[in-house]
């Protein structure tokens, strides 16, 4: 089923969360032991993170060095498959530009379409490490807009090549990313909601946000959303911080501010029990904010911290 009937025949907030693919050289049971705790709480689809390569550098001798490319959390498609299969439950992909060419991108979504995978979240994705700006693959895309053009064109049976005569149309739902507060590489939240109604208008048929841990920014980001004409639903997405490296690692990678109140009660934590105590005591009164304000789902980011996120949820659904 896709992501889109989902929100449309909901008769209150659903539930939504994501997960990591296992690490290289991790069998499969870290997923059933991500998603077997949360499964009481019905969750309507699951997304599933796709993660592009890395290139590490391995001396071979002779000051020689070997240039290897290498992914890390492989398994995105296979996952989504095994979860549909185990669980019944909707999956959704995410697919980037990075690292794909039109071609490759065309050839992972007849895959999706033969494992009956109704839905994909289209996102550019981010640089290479070693590089300072998002670089496509030669014959590639450089914004989630393209991908989700091609997505949308495959879906009217628009292949690549002429050749491909009668060429049956996939029927994939399309959901894309926004930023209530900005993406980092955007010149201002104005310019950014310019390109967030391109998306929509290639195709995007829902968005779901980056994290944030500020209500206010949220809801002042659909009112902007909705004065330029971007009406497709708006999935909030939310993570308990619990550990204290999080404290620094998030607002700086993710380009979002922790508010006053939050940041005062963060600074006095000693402890990674401190901190978890207070991500979760802030993200419990952030959910029940927005699910009295009628969201239509709530996206919990879990990487693998399913017993914070069972705890919300069992104070908030």
């Amino acid at each position: 089923m896709k992501v889109i009937d989902h929100l449309n025949k909901a008769k209150g907030t659903l539930l939504s969360f994501e997960i990591l693919p296992p690490l290289k050289g991790k069998d499969i049971r870290s997923i059933y032991e991500g998603i077997d705790p949360l499964l009481e709480f019905k969750p309507s689809f699951i997304n599933v993170t796709y993660h592009r390569e890395e290139v590490i550098y391995k001396e071979r001798g002779h000051g020689l060095l070997q240039k290897i490319r290498l992914r890390k959390r492989p398994g995105t498609v296979g996952i989504c498959a095994m979860i549909k299969a185990k669980y019944d439950i909707d999956t959704v992909p995410h697919l980037i530009c990075g690292g794909f060419s039109r071609e490759d991108t065309e050839d992972a979504l007849i895959e999706l379409n033969f494992l009956g995978i109704d839905n994909v979240l289209a996102l550019r994705g981010d640089a290479t490490k070693g590089e300072a700006q998002f670089i496509p693959e030669r014959d590639g895309h450089a914004h989630a807009e393209d991908l989700i053009r091609q997505i949308a064109g495959l879906n009217k049976g628009q292949y690549l090549y002429e050749e491909e005569q009668e060429a049956a149309p996939t029927d994939l739902c399309v959901g894309a990313a926004c930023y209530p507060e900005k993406h980092a590489e955007a010149l201002n939240l104005t310019t950014d909601v310019a390109y967030l109604k391109r998306k929509v208008d290639a195709g995007a048929e829902y968005l779901v946000t980056q994290m944030f841990f500020d209500n206010t920014k949220y809801l002042g980001f659909v009112e902007r959303c909705r004065n330029e004409g971007i009406k497709v639903p708006i999935i909030p997405g939310l993570k308990p911080l619990t550990t204290l490296k999080q404290i620094a690692f998030i607002p700086k990678t993710f380009a979002i501010d922790l508010p006053d109140g939050l940041a005062k009660e963060l600074v006095a934590c000693r402890s990674d029990a401190d901190v978890k105590a207070v991500g979760t005591a802030w993200c419990i009164q952030q959910a029940r904010e927005l699910k009295a304000a009628g969201v239509p789902c709530l996206h919990f980011y879990t990487m693998g911290r399913n017993d914070a996120v069972r705890n919300i949820l069992s104070q908030v659904f």
